[in-house]
């Protein structure tokens, strides 16, 4: 089952059921596999990037279309979330935007030296592991965050964040604990499709 059709099931049992997907390459191949959503019981809509805008800059295509709360999620997202949850979290945070994240665990496979002046060693870590907060590439936008996406131009999600945060926006992020897998490596692919077959009752809506 492509990626896509499992986020549209998601998001469709969240009780939304517009969709707008902002394509470049590949464009026709998920035209013509989705169509207009008619076959997973919603309306699809298409935005053609004729050169590459970036993971935010698509949304100034589509902006006269937006005039209330949106959800934007990456397309290779595979994830347990409960999109309801989110979405009534954001409506209930009052902020200009809501990002989904999860904690990440990255490893150093080194030795990490600690030093201080005239390269004097101050301590030695032996393969380290340290915890962030990351985006899981999910958002929930108030209509005007679109006054600071420009016209046609390219702008990838970090940099919109960047300037929410310089005008003094009021963002929020939503603390998730259950499965997420970017797919945008094979190996997270390979890990993905493993994933997908045990944890497919938790991932699809009943039914599907």
């Amino acid at each position: 089952m492509p990626i896509l059709e499992i986020l549209i099931k998601q998001i469709k049992s969240a009780g939304l059921n517009e969709f707008i997907v902002t394509v470049g390459h590949l464009a026709e191949l998920l035209r013509a596999f989705f169509g207009d959503g008619k076959r997973l019981g919603v309306k699809i809509e298409y935005s053609i990037e004729d050169t590459p805008l970036g993971t935010a800059g698509p949304l100034s295509l589509i902006s006269s279309r937006l005039d209330a709360p949106f959800l934007v999620t990456n397309g290779d997202v595979l994830t347990n979330l409960d999109f309801t949850r989110l979405i009534r979290f954001h409506h209930e945070s009052e902020s200009i935007a809501t990002i989904a994240s999860k904690t990440r665990q990255i490893s150093i496979d080194l030795g990490v030296l600690e030093t201080g002046e005239d390269n004097m060693l101050t301590g030695y870590l032996e393969k380290p592991s340290y915890s962030f907060e990351v985006s899981m590439g999910v958002y929930v936008f108030e209509p005007r965050v679109l006054d600071y996406i420009p016209y046609n131009s390219y702008l990838d999600f970090p940099d919109l964040v960047l300037k929410l945060l310089e005008a003094g926006e009021k963002i929020k992020r939503y603390p998730f604990e259950g499965y997420w897998q970017d797919l945008g490596r094979q190996t997270d692919y390979e890990q993905a499709v493993q994933d997908f077959d045990r944890l497919r009752g938790e991932i699809l809506p009943p039914g599907d």
